[in-house]
């Protein structure tokens, strides 16, 4: 036993013996495997049914880096004997390859050298729930919240990805923000990511089992997990059932999914907003861009989305603006959610180190506003629980 719970047993198969040594090494500090047989070879299916038979491990431990040819056949011999194993990928490094392969054809989890502590927790735990399952619970997949701009620069990453920090620290919830601009998108920029995958990867999972943790495909920033843009532009189709198979896949692991679109009138965002509980249209006051908003509501409503699931919200208001709130709505015909400020310099600080925009600045307000209109958290009840000091005020056109 562990300080955290029982021991997995577990049959190596580690061709590499640097990378063995490596992982050995990691495990004396974790403790949370026990090696009951070591193979130094990929074995044969008849050999490894035997000694699978012989050892009845909890999980497989399977070299990767060595062939991954044999080793993704191995994961399928594993399966089709149906034994009650999991198998945990190991390789040398975060191989993109060797993840996508590998988790298609069935294995668990994937770690690699040098064996950080805290992602060996993190993927032992998940083990431990998949083998010993807990109660049955109702789960409640998660809200979908998207924002597209009208014309490019409008705005609509940043209230995406503020709004995504600002629900997080509202609700204290699985927060997921997503770039889903394949072309331009900037996230992960902002956010100052390196080495990340995008949607363009979580496609190749849409096969993957949606009851199970979010494949390894996320970054982290701030408690939100963040799957940015793709580093190189993608130009290619997107299939509507396996976006869809993505989108269920975010819902069942997170209460939050905020996604960050493209221009309104591409078919990757309107395929997105078809799926979405809340869709924001982020426009802002200068004349090219209302009238690019004005087309977009004619567009949804000429493809049949109903107006309740969608919003205008008016982004980099000044208070000398001369168009009023109840003007736009007059002109769009719909709703406009909120008329978001102009505040330059929070914003530029936020996006120079790269971290959430002060809650206490204009525009951090109203993007806590937003956040609690969201999740149903007024100002009053954070103050009662204790969430926040700060006051939500959304300048909200009537």
């Amino acid at each position: 036993m562990t300080a955290k719970g029982t021991v997995l047993t577990a049959l190596s198969i580690v061709p590499n013996r640097e990378l063995a040594g490596q992982f050995s090494l990691a495990v004396e500090h974790t403790r949370a495997f026990q090696i009951v047989a070591e193979l130094k070879q990929y074995p044969s299916p008849q050999t490894l049914e035997m000694r699978l038979r012989q050892t009845k491990p909890d999980v497989i431990l399977l070299d990767l880096a060595t062939d991954l040819d044999v080793a993704c056949e191995l994961i399928r011999s594993v399966l089709a004997l149906n034994h009650p194993t999991h198998v945990v990928g190991l390789h040398v490094r975060n191989d993109s390859d060797a993840i996508l392969r590998s988790l298609r054809m069935g294995a668990t989890e994937f770690l690699y050298a040098p064996f950080d502590a805290q992602i060996q927790t993190e993927a032992i735990t998940r083990l431990r729930r998949l083998l010993q399952p807990g109660p049955a619970e109702d789960i409640q997949p998660g809200s979908l919240v998207v924002f597209t701009s009208v014309k490019p620069g409008s705005g609509a990453s940043t209230l995406a990805a503020q709004t995504a920090f600002a629900l997080r620290r509202t609700t204290s919830q699985r927060v997921l923000l997503a770039d889903f601009d394949l072309m331009g998108g900037i996230i992960g920029f902002y956010l100052k990511l390196t080495n990340t995958k995008s949607l363009v990867d979580a496609l190749q999972f849409a096969d993957y089992p949606s009851d199970t943790p979010w494949p390894p495909l996320v970054a982290t920033s701030d408690g939100v997990d963040i799957l940015p843009a793709p580093e190189t532009p993608h130009t290619g189709p997107i299939d509507a059932a396996r976006l869809h198979a993505v989108l269920e896949h975010a819902r069942m692991n997170y209460d939050w999914i905020v996604i960050d679109l493209p221009v309104v009138f591409q078919r990757l965002s309107l395929m997105t907003i078809s799926e979405s509980d809340h869709a924001f249209l982020v426009s802002t006051s200068e004349l090219p861009s209302l009238h690019l908003a004005r087309k977009a509501v004619n567009l949804l409503d000429q493809l049949g989305f109903p107006k309740e699931r969608f919003q205008i919200m008016v982004n980099r208001v000044n208070r000398r603006d001369e168009i009023g709130g109840s003007d736009i709505e007059k002109l769009f015909n719909c709703s406009v959610n909120s008329r978001i400020p102009n505040d330059y310099f929070s914003l530029h600080r936020a996006v120079t180190l790269g971290q959430p925009v002060d809650g206490h600045c204009e525009l951090g307000k109203a993007i806590e506003g937003l956040a609690g209109r969201l999740s149903g958290i007024t100002a009053q009840d954070k103050k009662r629980t204790g969430l926040s000091d700060s006051r939500a005020v959304l300048s909200t056109v009537q």
